[in-house]
């Protein structure tokens, strides 16, 4: 197994501060909220479409997906409702790599999305003319990218997992022998190779929010909270993951959260999560994990600031304004697309 000794050095492709917009927080009063809401719905079924949301964007729009027929979810299950869902038109309130994938799956359907500008800072981190000439030089690796990648980066894989799957597609390749090139995110991707004891070469990237919790600033924490659970997504440092009493995806963290019988929760992931959490879970609370301490640099502060551009008048411009909606559709080389659905389709097929 390629370890922390061996793993041979390479660009630092994390993303600086000054890389990472700041997305101010809006606050829109009750009455326009609820005109909003009522304008989607109607927009919606007007153009007999669907919205697909994941769990990190605006409350709001969450239960609008929910109350129109729509989804909320992890991007595992975001892909695969889209490609099954009868409507030829989808909406997907998340980051570009959730609309591209859903494009991928589904090229005979139109896919918008609310701002084409929400990217990922993982997508972001894998360049894939740079991702392409590192895979020529370790040519004997199978290629397993996470889905926060671009479809150019998809393209040049052999698979693709999301986070609610990679560790059983990682271990049942290791069984069957497979040396394995991983991308993007280097922490989910050493969380892996030491549950599995796979032989894993990790791309240099990160996420921005996952990467600010804080390993000493957690344990404080959880002094002030001795009897609180603490949840953990795999993209947070190894020093994070080890003080956790469940460490998953989305949606494992919200299925612990309502397995586990503590009554208090310190979660570190994007706060997006935290609307389902409590509306699963009323009699119970969660606690964001902090993102302070030495080193800090509140990139993030516990928000995707990408995932901060899905509001709501994004949401209902892209509906009601054709040439808006015209400018934030999702477009693929062709070639791109069927290339990069095989390995979409590997995961689909093995997590059925």
């Amino acid at each position: 197994m390629i370890n922390s000794m061996t793993q041979p050095i390479l660009e630092d492709y994390t993303l600086s501060p000054e890389q990472v917009p700041l997305v101010p927080s809006l606050v829109l009063p009750q009455a326009e909220r609820q005109q909003l809401k009522e304008q989607i719905k109607a927009q919606l079924k007007a153009l007999d479409a669907v919205l697909v949301a994941h769990y990190y964007v605006d409350g709001d729009i969450q239960e609008l997906a929910e109350e129109t027929g729509g989804c909320v979810a992890d991007s595992l299950e975001m892909a695969r409702f889209g490609r099954d869902h009868s409507a030829q038109t989808l909406i997907v309130s998340g980051v570009r790599f959730m609309g591209e994938t859903a494009k991928i799956l589904s090229p005979e359907k139109q896919v918008f999305m609310p701002t084409l500008q929400a990217e990922c800072s993982l997508d972001l981190g894998c360049p894939p003319d740079a991702f392409a000439d590192f895979i020529k030089q370790h040519e004997d690796r199978t290629v397993v990218v996470y889905a926060n990648t671009s479809a150019r980066v998809k393209a040049l894989a052999d698979w693709v997992v999301t986070s609610s799957c990679a560790l059983e597609i990682v271990s049942a390749l290791d069984r069957a022998g497979e040396k394995i090139l991983w991308a993007p995110d280097q922490h989910l991707g050493r969380y892996i190779q030491n549950q599995t004891q796979s032989d894993m070469l990790l791309w240099s990237g990160a996420c921005v929010v996952h990467e600010e919790f804080k390993t000493q600033a957690l344990e404080d924490m959880r002094r002030v909270y001795p009897d609180a659970g603490i949840l953990v997504h795999p993209e947070s440092p190894a020093g994070v993951i080890d003080l956790a009493d469940a460490v998953g995806s989305t949606s494992a963290i919200i299925k612990a959260a309502g397995e586990l019988p503590n009554k208090e929760f310190i979660v570190a992931t994007d706060r997006g999560i935290f609307h389902k959490l409590r509306q699963l879970n009323p009699d119970k609370v969660f606690i964001e994990a902090p993102t302070a301490g030495d080193g800090a640099t509140c990139r993030s502060c516990a928000h995707c600031p990408w995932m901060a551009m899905n509001e709501l008048q994004c949401l209902n411009r892209v509906l009601g304004d054709a040439s808006y909606r015209a400018e934030n559709a999702i477009h693929i080389d062709p070639a791109i697309a069927e290339r990069a659905r095989l390995p979409l389709d590997r995961m689909l097929e093995f997590s059925a």
